[in-house]
Parts: C-alpha cells; sequence; structure tokens
C-alpha cells in the first residue's frame, strides 16, 4: 500500500458527504452524476443552472487541487478500443441500473433507500468478478 493516502481521502469524502447534503437540503436533489448530465441535456430550463454549475465544479476540480499538491501521475494500460468498450458498458450498467455508483452508493444508501443498497451491492459484486477474472 505504498500510495495509501488517508487525509487526502478523509478530507475527499467529508467534501463528497458535505457537498451531497448540501444538494439534498438546498434544492432537493440526488447527487446522481448520471442523472445530473443526463437531465442537463433534457432537463427543464430552470434545472439546467445548477447541474451546469455541478459539472463545471467536477471539471475545475482537479485544477483546484493541484493548487495544494500535485496531482498523481495516471496511468491507463489500455488502448482505445477497450476504453470505448467500457464507457459504453458504464452507460448502459447506468441506465439499466436507474442511476450511478454515486447516486445510489453515496446519495441512497444515506437515505437507507433499499433499491440503492440493492443497486450498489451489485456494483460492487460486478466490480469484484471482474477484476478477479481479469487478473486470473
Amino acid at each position: 500500500m505504498t500510495h495509501f493516502t488517508p487525509w487526502q481521502s478523509l478530507i475527499g469524502g467529508l467534501l463528497i458527504g458535505f457537498s451531497t447534503l448540501l444538494l439534498i437540503r438546498w434544492l432537493g436533489k440526488v447527487a446522481g452524476i448520471s442523472g445530473i448530465v443526463g437531465q442537463l441535456w433534457a432537463g427543464n430550463a430552470s434545472d439546467k443552472a445548477w447541474r451546469l454549475a455541478f459539472v463545471i465544479g467536477l471539471l475545475l476540480s482537479p485544477f483546484v487541487y493541484q493548487v495544494f499538491t500535485p496531482l498523481p501521475e495516471i496511468q491507463i494500460a489500455a488502448g482505445l478500443p477497450v476504453l470505448i468498450v467500457a464507457g459504453l458498458l458504464v452507460g448502459f450498467g447506468t441506465r439499466l441500473g436507474s442511476g450511478c455508483t454515486s447516486g445510489h452508493g453515496v446519495c441512497g444508501l444515506s437515505r437507507l433507500s433499499l433499491r440503492s443498497l440493492v443497486a450498489t451491492l451489485t456494483f460492487m459484486l460486478v466490480a469484484m468478478v471482474v477484476v478477479w477474472l481479469s487478473r486470473h
């Protein structure tokens, strides 16, 4: 565990939890990335401003992080075709599961949603199986 970063992980988790709390409290909305992005294009005009601000915040966050500490080196061992198929599978799974890991895992579990518990357990189980299969 040479790259274990407990303090950055703790601070990141607290920021995610706090921003989720603010979004639910102020707007009554769940911070599921797939729903936010999906409704950015198809949603009504009154919702577009906060959705756009959320997405811009996601895109700018690495630059803010970089002010405090260097960004970690990113290494992607897969080629472009594998990445495209993986992205399409994630999109399909998100639609099939009626949400993504952030919506179900962070927001749904915090609201004690049974559907989100089942979805999160399914995400985790499939991820473990895929990692096991790809490494054995």
